[in-house]
């Protein structure tokens, strides 16, 4: 006891620990789904997907600025902020559509996780995803927040492995650029799917909630700290940390979903491999192609986001519902003193685990999950526009006409993805 003890000490001590809920969530959105969503990008058309990534980061970065700011002006989460502002059935059909979109994902993840472990280590996938499953129930119901952040800080180090992958591979560094300014694609129902695809797994709604809940967590976390339309004494300090948290936050993930469609469009698309179901496929293709040591990296990497990944699906879904009850909610919460939060993640995380052994295919339960979040992303975003605008909600401190432009452009973008997505073709 005396030695983990120690341990989490030196991991309080440690410049890392001092970042916050910008750096976790922008891992998260590299779950394992989104990997096999970056690596089919690569994989189906090369480089010239790599265009995506520069385009979604200022999108993504202003939603989740905006997201982050609502949390720690106000002191509430998402769901407790739309709850009272908006009429009831908006925040219904969107906290149950949330929880149905996370468990789905949450099982696509934690097949994956499954799938990599059985390559890497020779035991069977199923009982590696229990393991996993079990694993990361136990952390976020008995380890309390401020011990159990340090763990999924240090995890985000994972994806470092997919830019170290490219040192394994030959890259032609002088097309990527031009292939990222200006590819070479025909935009018919193939690459739309794939665009839909990859800004439907890079703007999700879950990453809304997880990040304004975050910020409220840390807040609390801080002994005598309230909210900022309570105290401005600390807006200043703190809006400005909101803002270089959440937006290398954001680039971090930006950076590792570029590197993922570049690994794969310099791998397996020029080695005639086009068709990727899985994150786990992805890894399995590369190992006959950059060897043993660029897959272990990538599957490694699998793993490490993964084990953030889905703590933050099941942990959005909790805080969303909770809010919207009433409920005593957060992770630095006693499971005793918070039975509905913690019971909304252990059936989340139940869920995903139980779809293993249905006839729903983790492929499926991703499709649905993508389906899902592409109905609500976009008027789910227009209702944070829209709170982040409000002085009755956020004081002085709401947000500036660039971040609400931004935010209206990603409504455009994702909004034109989620039609697309119902167009057959």
């Amino acid at each position: 006891m005396k030695v983990i003890k120690f341990f989490l000490a030196r991991l309080e001590e440690h410049p890392l620990s001092r970042v916050g809920p910008g750096l976790i969530t922008g891992v998260a959105d590299d779950d394992p789904s989104g990997i096999a969503t970056y690596s089919q990008a690569g994989a189906q058309f090369g480089l010239n997907m790599l265009w995506t990534m520069p385009l979604a980061f200022p999108l993504m970065a202003a939603i989740q600025s905006m997201c982050a700011r609502i949390g720690r002006v106000t002191g509430k989460g998402l769901a407790a902020n739309i709850k009272t502002t908006f009429p009831p059935i908006v925040l219904k059909g969107v906290v149950i559509l949330l929880l149905v979109a996370n468990t789905l994902n949450i099982a696509a993840d934690v097949a994956a996780m499954g799938e990599v472990a059985e390559l890497i280590t020779g035991f069977d996938r199923h009982t590696m995803t229990a393991v996993f499953v079990f694993g990361t129930l136990l952390l976020q119901v008995f380890v309390p927040y401020h011990r159990y952040v340090y763990f999924l800080k240090w995890l985000t180090i994972s994806l470092l492995a997919y830019a170290a992958v490219l040192f394994t591979v030959h890259v032609p560094w002088l097309e990527v650029m031009q292939r990222t300014v200006w590819p070479h694609l025909t935009l018919n129902a193939d690459a739309a799917a794939v665009i839909v695809g990859v800004f439907g797994t890079t703007i999700s709604p879950y990453l809304f909630f997880w990040q304004a809940s975050e910020e409220v967590e840390d807040m609390h976390s801080k002994p005598g700290a309230v909210s900022l339309v309570s105290n401005a004494s600390l807006a200043g300090e703190e809006l400005r940390r909101i803002d270089w948290d959440t937006w290398s936050g954001m680039l971090y993930s930006d950076l590792t979903a570029y590197f993922i469609i570049l690994a794969t469009g310099v791998t397996l698309h020029v080695s005639g491999i086009t068709d990727i179901n899985t994150a786990a496929d992805a890894a399995s293709a590369l190992r006959p192609l950059a060897g043993d040591f660029a897959f272990l990296l990538f599957a490694l990497g699998i793993l490490g986001v993964g084990l953030i990944g889905v703590p933050v699906l099941a942990g959005s879904g909790a805080y969303a519902l909770s809010e919207a009850m009433g409920w005593n909610t957060g992770l630095e919460c006693k499971a005793k003193d918070a039975r509905g939060f913690y019971s909304i993640i252990a059936v989340s995380v139940l869920l995903g685990l139980v779809i293993q052994y249905t006839p729903i295919s983790p492929m499926k339960a991703l499709f649905w999950s993508a389906v899902i979040n592409g109905i609500i992303a976009v008027p789910l975003m227009v209702v944070i526009i829209m709170l982040v605008s409000k002085k009755s909600v956020m004081g002085n401190y709401t947000a500036n006409r660039s971040i609400v432009i931004l935010g209206w452009v990603a409504v455009a973008v994702m909004g034109a993805a989620a039609v697309r997505m119902f167009i057959p073709g």
